[in-house]
């Protein structure tokens, strides 16, 4: 795992971890890296210091911070929008994506869930999927 510091375009900070340096490209590439305070995608990773030696205190981690009400509620609305028109496979997600990628099943909106290492395959197989978009209350 490897955390990056990451710049948005909106003048915004926040860290994120990702498998590798290789999944970080990846997944930037593909616009599934965004900032969590303004939803941008147009993001860099920032320069960041490596961390030397040990303390004895734990820092605190801040994960992400809230988006502002107006983000937080278009974010709700359009998560709504994505799963009333999509069937829900479960964690047979990547399975039916390589089936409506490779033409052997219809073509149809479909979400669920997927461990890492179905997502890495999914992106070996050059199949295009895209997280849902996390919703604050996700991460209580």
């Amino acid at each position: 795992m490897i955390r990056y510091a990451i710049n948005c375009a909106g003048g915004h900070r926040f860290e994120a971890w990702f498998a590798s340096a290789k999944s970080f490209d990846q997944q930037h590439e593909a616009g599934a890296v965004a900032c969590p305070e303004c939803g941008v995608t147009d993001v860099a990773k920032a320069l960041m210091a490596p961390a030397l030696g040990a303390s004895d205190k734990a820092a605190p981690v801040r994960l992400a911070a809230n988006p502002p009400t107006e983000v937080a509620e278009a974010i709700r609305t359009i998560r709504k929008n994505l799963t009333d028109n999509a069937e829900y496979v479960g964690d047979r997600f990547a399975s039916e994506a390589r089936k409506i990628h490779f033409e052997e099943t219809e073509k149809r909106g479909i979400y669920g869930e997927a461990n890492a290492q179905d997502v890495r395959g999914l992106i070996e197989d050059g199949v295009e999927f895209h997280p849902l978009p996390t919703l604050p209350e996700d991460h209580n």
